[in-house]
């Protein structure tokens, strides 16, 4: 029988409460001085370090479709040299944090909610609280930090990688003037679109971590359950992460263009 649609709202508003409840639980133990350096390093490189293949892959591509696209339709106005200037633009500003976003949560996003749904499954939260260790502090804390921290850099990553990738197409094999090209580029691309890839980067890392952890620790019981807690969290990720993204494109190029 379908849900109606007021159950739906509320189920909705009680899921955003509990995300925010469960946030204010990771502010309150990181100043409390609960997070581990060991855990956060681990998983810092589990989370990171070993996400930069899938990272560096969507980059690279999505560099050499936008060049291609590009001066296919820049050729015929004989604007080639603007090329990379719109791939840097729209790399740094846009589908650098928000593709790479998107690949983190299909792999970062399924890990944390499969293991912490399959902990849950097993009882081994409720021997973390017998034991006296709250799962925020010991689960929750370590994965919100490392994503938070991680997501920048993967998303410097995506960006120069994709520029570079861009920009040996375009003078490699599409004959643009590597010079131009280039001047072009620093000339249009400015300190707000930097800015405002790696504000994203730290938005977008905190909002997978929150949601993959939350369905992870909320997982219902049985395999099916687990299932269905990394489904919903990598799909819930990736809704917030588009929608994220239109309200803090419009509220970081108001706020950027006011201080600058």
């Amino acid at each position: 029988m379908q849900m109606p649609m007021r159950q739906r709202f509320h189920d909705a508003l009680e899921a955003l409460g509990e995300l925010a409840m469960l946030l204010a639980e990771a502010v309150r133990a990181l100043a409390r001085g609960r997070l581990s350096v060991q855990d956060l390093a681990y998983q810092f490189y589990f989370l990171g370090a070993r996400s930069q293949a899938v990272v560096l892959i969507t980059g690279a591509f999505t560099g050499l479709v936008l060049c291609a696209q590009t001066f296919f339709q820049f050729h015929k106005v004989k604007m080639d040299t603007a090329t990379l200037a719109v791939v840097s633009v729209s790399m740094s500003s846009e589908l650098g944090p928000v593709l790479t976003a998107l690949m983190v949560a299909g792999r970062v996003g399924a890990a944390m909610a499969a293991e912490l749904g399959t902990m849950r499954v097993t009882e081994q939260i409720d021997a973390l609280r017998t034991l006296g260790a709250h799962p925020v502090d010991y689960l929750l804390l370590p994965r919100l930090a490392a994503t938070v921290l991680a997501m920048p850099l993967l998303t410097a990553e995506s960006v120069g990688i994709g520029i570079g990738a861009a920009y040996a197409l375009g003078v490699g094999l599409l004959g643009i003037d590597g010079a131009y090209a280039w001047a072009n580029m620093i000339r249009y691309t400015g300190l707000n679109e930097l800015v405002m890839g790696q504000i994203k980067g730290v938005v977008f890392g905190l909002i997978i971590a929150l949601i993959s952890c939350y369905k992870g620790l909320q997982c219902p019981l049985g395999a099916e359950g687990v299932g269905r807690a990394t489904t919903e969290a990598v799909v819930w990720s990736s809704i917030a992460v588009l929608i994220g993204n239109f309200f803090l494109t419009l509220l970081l190029t108001r706020l950027l263009e006011g201080l600058s």
